[in-house]
């Protein structure tokens, strides 16, 4: 697919590209590093383990909220003030979890953190396609997946590494410490990548109208329903995983944590050459190829859930769920927003809501029978895995090139054959 712009504006910040990468990280980093404590946190804050799990669900739920309401904000008043205001909610959101004395607070404060942590998110993809265009696009959304699906699943490998030397209120304090670097270097090095005059005019009525006009167009509307069936996937995989490793299979944190570094290799890896293959073959067969792949985890995971399986069994299972959403991330994103650049923020913002609004709703199902059971999660992601292809199948690959919602940047029939 041919460039339609030039790379990013010599005006912006050497660092910017960076920077909008370290932006999506802070999100997932928040909702992961503490996983392999979430055990221990279950004991000092004697809470059940379905009720601990609920600050996954909580910052889940949060995430996909902050990027429904900063994608809007973003398309009517700039990337940067809606962005500077996220990251200082985020740090002071981070504290208060670090000395929540009660899990209920603990839950509250996880919502609040998950908001602020959204907005980083959601500005990266709209900043990026402010400035990217293309292949170029496609490449940065590659790069995109690779940081931050890698922090979503290196978050648990750090993590173990450090509650060898903290407790769960100690990482959160580091969370804020991160917050405050990350604060720093926005100031920095992020200028405004939204133009007064091209900014969306209008109060509520107007968002309500965009909202309704990405929703009628299926190939929006299939990609985003296939991200968001796959990150159901995902994030059940990472909240039950803790369990299963650790309750299950005996592993100790850092053990845990090791095992989930065979992971992160596989999704960096993966996202990057994903991103190499929508551009140079083809979007939609990369999506499918990493349909396929994800659903090949997550039967691993339903076979390990009705019989007794190895641990190498399980731990591939996992590889591959993670392998194959990394794979059909770039993709589906460059679907989702390649055809409306004049409200890149507002498609952004969907797109993100229903990943991790997914993934908030499937995370707590897999805790359903307890910690000693994967059938729970072996379920949870073979039918998320099954719903993701069906909205590719009925939505995306029966869009015909017509369904290509803007006039001005037509979304390419090459993307949908």
């Amino acid at each position: 697919m041919p460039d339609q712009i030039a790379p990013p504006r010599p005006a912006f910040s050497r660092l910017l590209p960076a920077l909008l990468l370290l932006l999506t990280v802070f999100g997932p980093i928040s909702m992961d590093l503490y996983l392999p404590a979430l055990p221990a946190l279950t004991d000092e804050l004697d809470a059940a383990t379905s009720v601990a799990q609920l600050t996954v669900t909580a910052c889940l739920i949060g995430l996909a909220a902050g990027q429904l309401i900063a994608g809007p904000l973003s398309d009517r008043f700039g990337r940067r003030g809606i962005l500077l205001g996220g990251i200082a909610a985020y740090i002071a959101t981070s504290a208060l979890c670090a000395i929540s004395p009660t899990v209920e607070l603990l839950i509250a404060a996880r919502f609040v953190q998950g908001l602020a942590g959204g907005v980083g998110i959601v500005i990266a993809q709209a900043a990026g396609r402010d400035i990217y265009a293309g292949g170029d696009l496609i490449r940065f959304y590659g790069r995109l997946t690779v940081v931050g699906g890698f922090a979503a699943i290196v978050g648990p490998l750090l993590g173990g590494m450090l509650n060898t030397v903290t407790d769960w209120r100690g990482l959160f304090a580091l969370l804020a410490a991160v917050g405050a670097g990350i604060l720093l270097v926005t100031l920095l090095a992020f200028r405004e990548t939204l133009p007064i005059e091209q900014r969306i005019r209008g109060g509520f009525a107007r968002t309500i109208h965009d909202f309704r006009t990405l929703l009628a167009d299926r190939v929006f509307l299939g990609a985003v329903l296939n991200q968001g069936f796959l990150y159901a996937a995902l994030f059940a995989y990472l909240a039950g995983s803790t369990f299963v490793l650790q309750d299950i299979y005996g592993l100790s944190p850092l053990g845990y944590a090791l095992a989930f570094g065979l992971n992160s290799a596989g999704f960096m890896t993966f996202g990057y050459l994903s991103g190499r293959s929508a551009e140079a073959w083809s979007v939609s067969g990369t999506l499918t190829v990493g349909i396929v792949t994800a659903g090949l985890g997550a039967l691993g995971l339903l076979a390990s859930g009705v019989t007794s399986m190895p641990l190498w069994v399980v731990i591939l299972s996992l590889f591959l769920l993670a392998s194959g959403v990394a794979i059909t991330s770039p993709p589906a994103t460059t679907l989702a927003l390649l055809g409306y650049p004049q409200m890149a923020g507002t498609a952004s913002s969907l797109l993100g809501m229903v990943r991790f609004g997914f993934g908030g709703v499937a995370a707590p199902l897999v805790g359903i029978a307890g910690a000693l059971s994967i059938l729970p999660l072996g379920v949870v992601t073979t039918a998320a895995v099954l719903l993701a292809g069906a909205s590719f199948l009925f939505l995306v690959r029966r869009a015909t090139p017509s369904a290509a919602p803007s006039a001005t940047h037509p979304l390419p029939a090459t993307l949908i054959e």
